[in-house]
């Protein structure tokens, strides 16, 4: 069975084209600046990776141009469009509808549409990739996996806010959690890693990335997790603020004269880590800039590290201990002294780092000392891979 994983952005396409015989990859690709006219696509296939420029005015047009590139006479991993079995896609949020994967229907989609008002960047879009694969591949199955999905077995207490309850039963104003798929993807890769029941062991799994989530697995179940509402919640990321004093919002909007989207426009698109630092919104960057001794620089990455190790400390709470620690996303498989830095907080949990070990990057792999008494691993996340398994159990 091949599958195609679609993940549509405002104006982005990522695809993969999975074999899921053997779970290779036969090809993939990104189409950047939808809607623009210097609108391009980055196509890999064969160990080969080719950028075309062409101008896709909708999602519908850009969906269509990268499944010419799938059958491209030149590079083609398939003969026809035929050999794709089923059609995977990323959804950002799927409120308190969807508290698991779901094959597309009209009632589907428009749940989809519904829960728009939480992912406004990303739903609709989704739609787009939706409606462009029925008219492109009509008939084809097509399954959604919502990142919220796998944090709907959170329970009451943990995603209840202290705000009147009648703004929940009438908004479904709660906490709903994002990077669901990889947090799901990675404490499963652990359990399949150890050969342990994934139901006997409490993982805490670090998504660190542009956006970063933090998540307490027990027993194969989401029970807590640092992002909220939407993903501006947590710790503090890349450009995000992550949790505040509510009243630094209503404080802002009267002194700087700010309406609701400017506000929280600065505190998605100009906070966070870059905000501190007053630098580029680049991590690498960034973290340079304070080992070089740039103070607010180093104050940035401090209180980056500081809110992982608070957040991992707390939910050894939630699940009363913690056998394991997983780093995974672009920041969490790549920063060598992010991950030595937060376990270093925990010491006093008994968290041990192998330096040796931990002077990896993007590879799986144990980085804690043998005499540990949390373990710790490095997991490169797979998302697009969880997206197919879940499409094909569905169509299945």
């Amino acid at each position: 069975m091949k599958i195609l994983v679609l993940n549509c952005g405002s104006s982005s396409l990522k695809y993969q084209l999975i074999n899921m015989e053997n779970e290779e990859v036969l090809a993939s690709g990104k189409y950047e600046r939808i809607g623009e006219d210097e609108a391009f696509i980055t196509h890999k296939a064969h160990g080969k990776k080719i950028e075309i420029k062409h101008p896709a005015k909708t999602h519908e047009e850009a969906v269509n141009f990268s499944l010419d590139q799938l059958v491209n006479t030149e590079y083609k991993v398939i003969d026809s469009l035929d050999e794709i079995s089923a059609i995977g896609h990323r959804i950002v949020h799927g409120g308190e509808k969807f508290k698991e994967s779901a094959v597309v229907d009209e009632e589907v989609k428009e749940g989809v549409r519904a829960a728009g008002e939480l992912a406004p960047l990303h739903n609709p879009a989704a739609i787009y990739g939706i409606e462009a694969c029925q008219k492109l591949m009509p008939g084809k199955p097509m399954v959604t996996v919502f990142d919220t999905a796998f944090h709907q077995t959170m329970p009451k207490d943990k995603y209840i806010y202290p705000i009147p309850y009648e703004y929940y039963e009438k908004y479904g104003i709660r906490k709903y959690g994002a990077h669901g798929t990889s947090h799901m993807y990675v404490s499963q890769r652990l359990a399949e890693i150890l050969g342990k029941d994934i139901k006997d062991m409490k993982i805490v799994t670090c998504h660190l990335g542009q956006g970063s989530s933090i998540c307490a697995v027990d027993g194969g179940k989401s029970i807590d997790t640092s992002m909220g509402l939407t993903p501006l919640g947590g710790i503090p990321m890349v450009t995000r603020s992550g949790d505040l004093d509510p009243s630094v919002v209503t404080f802002l909007m009267k002194k700087e004269n700010l309406s609701a989207d400017e506000v929280e426009n600065l505190l998605n698109k100009k906070s966070g880590v870059q905000g501190i630092s007053g630098l580029a919104p680049d991590f690498r960057e960034i973290e340079t800039a304070s080992n070089n001794g740039d103070e607010k620089a180093a104050i940035a990455m401090e209180k980056f590290k500081y809110e992982i190790a608070s957040y991992i400390a707390k939910y050894a709470v939630a699940m009363n201990g913690v056998d394991y620690i997983i780093f995974t996303g672009g920041i969490g498989e790549n920063q060598i002294s992010v991950r030595k830095d937060v376990c270093e907080k925990l010491a006093f949990m008994g968290i041990k780092i192998d330096v040796e070990s931990n002077n990896i990057r993007g590879e799986e792999r144990e980085i804690s000392a043998p005499d540990s008494k949390v373990k710790v691993y490095i997991i490169p996340t797979n998302e697009e891979l969880m997206i197919a398994k879940e499409t094909e159990r569905l169509v299945k």
